[in-house]
């Protein structure tokens, strides 16, 4: 690819889906894979398959919170190739390499440290967080791989490459995928494989990264101003994380408390919503890429337009996802339970999720529109606001007069319309198409 920044043509349908539909493929590689992972596993016996649900759920967590590794680098990156600096903008994902190795040195040794008492913490059965914290121990080696592979999505998504990305991960989560069947019972190393295969499959996966990082051909020397840089946009998107986190657990936990029947109702829903929310942050991550690269050319117009193009597509493709959800259902959730309890619950959150659809296609695109922009700051603090005016208040309140899920989804809606208002008052206020590209 040449060192010229993207055309000014307009932005089709046909390139924002080029971008989009790729980046889905990576987002979605990893939820598959943990389902392998879980098959595999869960033939070992109830111990080993809770050992495995709580150490991935604590690896996950711990991931998570770090994606300012890719959204924040992406931004960064874009404005840089938009500018015509293709070389620098393949800098700045040196940079985010370098400050995924380090953080994900700190994960590894606090992992290492930590794993069992977080684990009997989240347990309370010695016999799951032992066989957790061993599973953990393991995997956690992986954890500068993993933050490696985030930093490289984020600035091959930034130069508008999306299919490289998606080739390396699928080739890491197959060998890993292989490696689990292999290494839990041919080799007999049972749980212990599984967690050996994951760290295989993440460090082949950011190797491929690294060589594409190296065939660039550019200074791999690390570049103090530019990754503290990076850390304050991730200091926003930490924060932000954090807000989410908060507010998925504590449904999580008041649906616990509501009935065995509840609790699994949320969980088929919420599997649902979480799997749909990676198909509209695809879209996302293509108005990240285009409207970063508009920003660092200095047309502002022009990011102004792929951003309200984008988030059309989004939300007809979120009004789509909802009258497919809403035909199916009646058949849909028998795929998930046949536990006549939990079928007569989920109507309760059904219809929540079913309506939401569109609201999250609008709230997903601006999401991606501003971090393309390099807005964190704004979005920490409305994705803060909305949590605490908002999803926070309703769900203990449901606990506290026994309103179950009816009131754990009217907290969930609640907190989408409000994001939905921040993020489209932002967008309209155009405050955030500032033109330019990093230093």
């Amino acid at each position: 690819m040449s060192e010229t920044a993207s055309s000014s043509a307009p932005v089709s349908a046909r390139r924002v889906f080029g971008l989009a539909v790729p980046a889905l493929g990576v987002l979605a590689a990893e939820p598959v894979y943990v389902l392998i992972d879980t098959a595999v596993v869960g033939h070992l016996g109830a111990l080993p398959l809770a050992g495995l649900a709580l150490g991935g759920t604590l690896l996950s967590v711990l991931t998570t919170q770090l994606t300012f590794l890719s959204y924040g680098t992406t931004s960064r990156t874009a404005r840089l190739f938009g500018a015509g600096r293709r070389s620098d903008a393949v800098g700045e994902g040196v940079q985010a390499s370098w400050l995924a190795l380090i953080v994900g040195l700190l994960v590894l040794v606090l992992g290492e440290l930590l794993a069992e008492p977080i684990a009997l913490g989240l347990s309370g059965s010695e016999r799951v967080a032992d066989v957790a914290a061993d599973w953990l121990r393991i995997a956690v080696l992986g954890a500068p791989a993993i933050l490696f592979t985030m930093a490289g999505n984020g600035w091959m998504r930034g130069i508008q490459d999306t299919m490289r990305p998606l080739r390396y991960v699928l080739i890491g989560n197959v060998l890993s995928a292989v490696g689990c069947v292999l290494l839990v019972y041919p080799a007999g190393l049972g749980l212990s494989g599984s967690a050996l295969a994951n760290v295989l499959g993440q460090y082949t996966g950011a190797v491929l990264f690294l060589r594409a990082l190296l065939a660039e051909r550019v200074s791999l020397r690390p570049v103090r101003a530019v990754i503290r840089e990076q850390l304050r946009m991730g200091r926003d998107l930490v924060l932000r994380s954090a807000g989410f986190q908060a507010c998925f657990l504590s449904a999580t936990a008041v649906a616990a408390r509501t009935s065995t029947e509840a609790v699994g109702a949320h969980q088929v829903v919420w599997q649902l919503w979480t799997f749909l929310s990676l198909v509209l942050d695809s879209l996302a991550i293509a108005a990240q890429s285009l409207v970063g690269a508009e920003l660092g050319a200095g047309r502002a117009d022009g990011a102004r337009v792929v951003g309200w193009r984008v988030t059309k597509y989004s939300t007809l493709f979120g009004i789509l996802l909802g009258i497919v959800f809403a035909a199916a259902s009646q058949v849909l959730p028998l795929a998930f339970t046949s536990d006549a309890g939990v079928l007569g619950a989920i109507p309760s959150a059904w219809w929540f999720f079913v309506a939401l659809q569109p609201i999250a296609g609008i709230v997903f695109a601006l999401d991606g529109v501003l971090l393309g922009a390099g807005d964190a700051a704004f979005l920490r603090t409305a994705t803060l606001a909305c949590a605490v005016l908002g999803y926070l208040p309703l769900i203990w309140i449901s606990l506290a007069l026994g309103w179950g899920l009816v009131g754990i989804w009217t907290g969930l809606t609640l907190f989408m319309v409000l994001r939905m208002l921040a993020v489209t008052l932002r967008a309209r206020s155009g405050k955030w198409a500032v033109v330019g590209a990093p230093a």
